[in-house]
């Protein structure tokens, strides 16, 4: 009989088959329902990774294997983004001709003390979430930036100092552009950033690139590409732990959570559990929460450490596991208040992982409080990420009494229909 089938459909059937394996016997297996196992195989243009993630766990393949290529869905028209990225993908992207000379004008170079300060400022804002404010300075701080290379001649003090501040301009922007899923404009900003970074010898600034780089990666789910980058630069900047200083720890520590990550989602539990154990190490050996932006511009420490760890339970599916260590030991509160809090991000992250637990196992209003208080706290954040909808989308599924007042408000707020 022939199937008329995606590309992923006939991908899964064809490891199925390999594994010997049933349609209800992988179902079965991998916690899956046969109607989703058969909608996926019949067609299912597309599936959450997670889902794919339970399926190659009980095929026993990567997650990526499980990837196939095919004809990308219809691009809805967004002129809305495309008019207000507009000054920020002239100044990342403007246009080339035949000569070396570049066509937009930088404009006027301000001091590099008062450039300095502007990337610290616009990196306090995105730190807070504040993320309209960031687009608001990228564009004229970019320029500012490039400008300053052109007007510190040829002075190699001044110079280098100049291409160092304009690659910190970049990775900001890289950074801000890869949290709203601009990717391809957050690939030209961090890629540019590594490579003035590494032509000045500042390997630390270039890690923080290419860390940056990573968690691009992530999330265009190329986790094999992913991986491999971070396990090479860790390799190569891999720290004496009795002499470091904090930021080369840091910046290893973070490259092993990237690792991790990776590894993790796709269904290589060995490798993240090392990667893992390695991040705990630099986690211990810095004691603390600890940022720098002139060596590492995540918070990295010991809490940062234990909450990636808790994100593999989240993957795993492991419900229970994430609840009993989510607010206990190295993320209880008096540990929080003497070793310091992580990143908003990264805290955050890790309660959608609880409010996720708390929907597995059927506590529809602690999920919904989980996601209040995030709400409340980085509304804003809340609403770039997919992980939230899904959530809201499986807590609208499963209610089988109508919607309260808060759960209409929050589908809104996340713009999930009800």
């Amino acid at each position: 009989m022939a199937h008329n089938s995606s590309p992923l459909g006939e991908t899964i059937r064809a490891h199925r088959r390999t594994a010997g394996l049933s349609q209800e016997q992988l179902a079965e297996e991998s916690g899956l329902s046969v109607s989703t196992i058969r909608k996926l195989e019949q067609d299912a243009g597309h599936a959450r990774v997670e889902t794919l993630h339970q399926i190659a766990q009980t095929l026993g393949v990567p997650t990526s294997a499980l990837f196939a290529p095919g004809s990308p869905l219809p691009v809805e028209e967004d002129s809305t983004n495309r008019q207000l990225l507009a000054q920020l993908r002239r100044t990342l992207m403007p246009p080339v001709g035949i000569s070396s000379e570049t066509l937009a004008d930088p404009g006027e170079a301000e001091s590099l003390p008062e450039i300095r300060r502007r990337i610290e400022d616009a990196l306090e804002l995105y730190n807070a979430d504040r993320y309209n404010s960031v687009a608001k300075l990228l564009p004229a701080l970019l320029h500012t930036a490039e400008a300053a290379t052109v007007a510190a001649g040829e002075e190699e003090g001044q110079r280098r100092e100049a291409v160092l501040v304009r690659a910190h301009a970049l990775l900001l922007a890289g950074k801000y552009l890869t949290q709203v899923r601009q990717y391809d404009m957050a690939y030209q900003a961090l890629v540019d950033g590594i490579r003035l970074a590494r032509e000045l010898g500042e390997t630390l600034t270039a890690v923080t690139g290419v860390t940056g780089l990573c968690w691009l990666l992530l999330r265009q789910d190329r986790f094999d590409e992913a991986e491999n980058l971070a396990a090479i630069t860790a390799e190569q900047i891999e720290p004496r732990l009795s002499s470091a200083s904090v930021g080369q720890l840091a910046a290893w520590g973070e490259l092993c959570l990237r690792i991790a990550s990776a590894a993790v989602r796709n269904n290589r539990p060995d490798e993240a559990a090392e990667a893992r154990r390695m991040a705990a190490t630099a986690a211990s050996a810095i004691g603390q929460e600890h940022v720098d932006y002139r060596t590492h511009w995540a918070k990295f420490g010991p809490v940062t450490a234990e909450l990636k760890a808790v994100e593999d339970l989240a993957l795993a599916g492991d419900a229970h596991g994430v609840l009993r260590r989510a607010d206990t030991g190295l993320l209880g509160r008096s540990t929080l208040r003497t070793v310091g809090r992580p990143s908003n991000i990264n805290w955050n992250r890790h309660r959608l992982d609880v409010a996720k637990a708390h929907v597995i196992l059927g506590s529809t209003q602690d999920a919904m409080d989980e996601l209040a208080r995030i709400q409340r706290t980085t509304g804003t954040w809340l609403q770039h990420q997919p992980m939230a909808r899904y959530l809201m989308q499986d807590i609208l599924s499963t209610r089988k009494r109508s919607l309260t007042r808060e759960m209409r408000e929050m589908a809104a707020h996340l713009n999930v229909h009800a």
